[in-house]
Formats: structure tokens, C-alpha cells, sequence
């Protein structure tokens, strides 16, 4: 049976049964998971109503259930039941149906499935949908109270104005948990960006360094020296990446400084001609959002030395109290933008990413033949 009229009782008890609910449920929605959202929902409906147990399902879509939280019972006594019940029976109808149930008996009615061997025996009934906007977050259910008494029509009234609460409290907790699991979707995918912008990069030029050592005869200790030193930055910079502490102090360096340095660090082969134009001041940026720009001309860079054959690198770069304007130029073999892959190839994308971040704009042009011209505009943000 379903109850839309609020039982004839006194007022004030009513609005005190209504603060207490909201508080209550209020109270559950603020736990840490979703698991624990619903032992406290099913704990504090027990409480309101004066039931000896209680229990909150969630479905499962496949007219089982996720979840059945269950209050009244020991762990002990929960144990020693072969299987929590799956859904089925009444608590199946009020899932199916999506209408309050309250029975004087269990047993008289015919939906009724029975228990789970050394399930606790159970006698009155009550359970409601718990629902919003036509969507079913789960089920309230409750058996005997504690007076012995029959669940009447407060009670119902109670446990649908609970459930309206608990649909809001069930609602907010796996809207979190949603956020929770793309935060690190989204978490994985900036330590994915960081590792192959910068890591691979470094373990690239590391690598140019040691075959320009292998042609050598009697390679200096000098460079082997710096060869172990790079590792070990490297090394460093996996470790930063990975607890989200990679923050280099670029101090009060100048943009030129800076990209000079990323230059000097990638080991570009001597018959490659780099030319730099930057100005000689400071970086209108923190050090950790500065030190991310510098990554997108490191991956530049790479693709000039790795994929486009350049004879020739130019990197230009401007900055004034609103833009600061990165470009970078190859005369290298350049390619037909068309015939990129959907995403772009994960170089690219990854730099697209990147310039989001910081809320600037990348463009891309590129002529087979003649070479490639990546622009990059980030805005000042102070």
C-alpha cells in the first residue's frame, strides 16, 4: 500500500520526527563511501521508526541487489546466515513495483520467498522504494518493532519521508565516488603527460649523449660523469612526477636562461642548428606552471630532432603584461596536417592538454618539404 497524505497526528511530534530525520540522514550522507552512507541511513530509519532491524538495498540493474546493508543483527549473527538475501520475495516486489509495502505478516502474503537458512525470524514488514526524479537509488526495508506493535500508517509516512531524504544522501555519495574515480582517471593521465613530455624526453637526449660518447675512442671521464648525472636527474624527476612534487626552481632566471638550458640539456647534435630569441625577462608565471610551458617547447624540440629531419630549429619567444608567445620552427620535412591520426598522436595531444591547462591556444602548420611552425599562446594569469 503507498501513503501520499501525512497521518492525522499531533504537529508537533511530526516536526520533530522532521527535524530529527534530516538531521539523522544529513548526518549519514557525510561518511566517507557510499558503504558507509547506507549502514548509517539503515541504522538511523531503525532508530526513528523504533524497529528492530532494518536493512537498505541498492540495485543492481538485474533485479539483484549491490548492497544490502543490514542494522539489528551482530556480525555474528549476520555470519551465520548462508547468504544475505539477493532481492527476491518482498523485498524483490517493493524493488520491482516501487510502491510501500506494509504487512501485519510476512508469511500471509504470497510474494513472500522465506529466509536464508539461520536468517533471524521476522514478522511485520514495511519497506519503501527509495526514489527521485523517476530514478530508483535503492530500498528501505524494516521488521518488527520493538513494541511488538503493527507498523501503522506514521510509521509509513516516516520511512517515505526518510527515503526522500536518504535518495539525496545516496545521490551525493556516488556523485563522489564518480568524482572520486575520475579524479584519478584524470590523475593517471597528467603522470602519463608529465612522464613521456618530460621523462622520455630527458631519457632521449641522455641517450643522443651516450651514442655521440660511443663514436668517441677514448670518451672523456667528464662526460661519462654527466651521462651518470642526467640518470640520476632522471631518476629524480620520476620519483617528483609520481608524488606530484615536480617543481623546479627556476628562481629568478630569465625566459632565455631557461630555454637555453632546456636546449642544452636535450644533447642536440652538433650539425642541427638551434637559434633562440627570447627576451631577458623574468617569466610573468610560477615556477611549477613555467616549468610546464618549457615542456611544451621540449616536446617541440624532440619532434624536430626525432621525426621531421631539421637541419634547423628556431624557438622565438615574447612576452608583455598579458601573452606570453612561444614559437618554434623547423626546416625539416615537414607533413600534411590532414593525415595526422584522429587523436593527433599522443606527442601532440598530450601538448594540446597541456596548453588547456594553462587556458592558451596552440596552432599548428606544417607543409611537406619545408618544415613545421608550432605556435604557442599562453595567457598571463597573476
Amino acid at each position: 500500500m503507498n501513503s501520499d497524505k501525512k497521518p492525522q497526528a499531533d504537529m508537533s511530534i511530526l516536526l520533530n520526527s522532521l527535524n530529527s530525520i534530516a538531521a539523522a540522514v544529513m548526518t549519514a550522507a557525510e561518511a566517507s563511501t557510499l558503504e558507509l552512507v547506507l549502514e548509517r541511513i539503515a541504522q538511523v530509519t531503525g532508530e526513528l521508526i523504533g524497529a528492530k532491524y532494518a536493512a537498505l538495498g541498492i540495485p543492481d540493474g538485474r533485479g539483484g541487489l549491490t548492497y544490502f546493508k543490514v542494522a539489528g543483527m551482530t556480525p555474528d549473527e549476520i555470519s551465520l546466515m548462508d547468504h544475505l538475501p539477493h532481492g527476491k520475495g518482498l523485498l524483490g516486489a517493493v524493488m520491482q513495483e516501487r510502491e510501500t509495502l506494509r504487512l501485519e505478516h510476512i508469511r500471509s502474503d504470497s510474494r513472500s520467498s522465506g529466509f536464508p537458512r539461520d536468517h533471524p525470524m521476522m514478522d511485520r514488514f514495511l519497506g519503501t522504494p527509495i526514489q527521485a526524479g523517476g530514478q530508483l537509488f535503492g530500498m528501505l526495508y524494516l521488521c518488527d518493532r520493538h513494541d511488538e506493535q503493527l507498523f501503522n500508517e506514521q510509521d509509513q509516512w516516516l520511512v517515505e519521508t526518510i527515503a526522500g531524504y536518504a535518495a539525496l544522501a545516496i545521490a551525493g555519495s556516488q556523485l563522489r565516488e564518480q568524482q572520486s574515480r575520475l579524479t584519478l582517471l584524470e590523475e593517471r593521465e597528467r603522470i602519463s603527460m608529465e612522464l613521456h613530455d618530460g621523462v622520455i624526453q630527458s631519457l632521449y637526449a641522455t641517450g643522443m649523449h651516450l651514442e655521440l660518447l660511443r663514436t668517441v675512442k677514448q670518451p672523456e671521464a667528464g662526460g661519462l660523469e654527466t651521462v651518470v648525472h642526467e640518470l640520476n636527474q632522471i631518476i629524480d624527476d620520476i620519483r617528483n612526477y609520481i608524488m606530484d612534487l615536480h617543481q623546479k626552481n627556476t628562481g629568478q632566471r630569465s625566459i632565455r636562461e631557461c630555454l637555453y638550458d632546456l636546449v642544452k640539456r636535450f644533447h642536440i647534435p652538433a650539425d642541427i642548428q638551434v637559434e633562440i630569441d627570447a627576451p631577458d625577462s623574468i617569466p610573468l608565471f610560477s615556477n611549477s606552471d613555467f616549468e610546464s610551458i618549457c615542456q611544451l617547447v621540449n616536446e617541440a624540440v624532440s619532434n624536430a630532432v626525432r621525426h621531421a629531419a631539421a637541419r634547423r630549429i628556431v624557438i622565438t619567444a615574447l612576452q608583455n603584461e598579458r601573452t606570453l608567445l612561444i614559437s618554434i620552427k623547423d626546416n625539416g620535412q615537414g607533413f600534411d596536417p590532414k593525415n595526422l591520426p584522429e587523436d593527433g598522436g599522443l606527442g601532440l595531444r598530450n601538448m594540446q592538454q597541456r596548453v588547456k591547462l594553462h587556458g592558451g591556444r596552440l596552432t599548428l602548420e606544417s607543409i611537406v618539404g619545408e618544415g613545421t611552425r608550432l605556435a604557442i599562446s599562453i595567457p598571463v594569469q597573476l
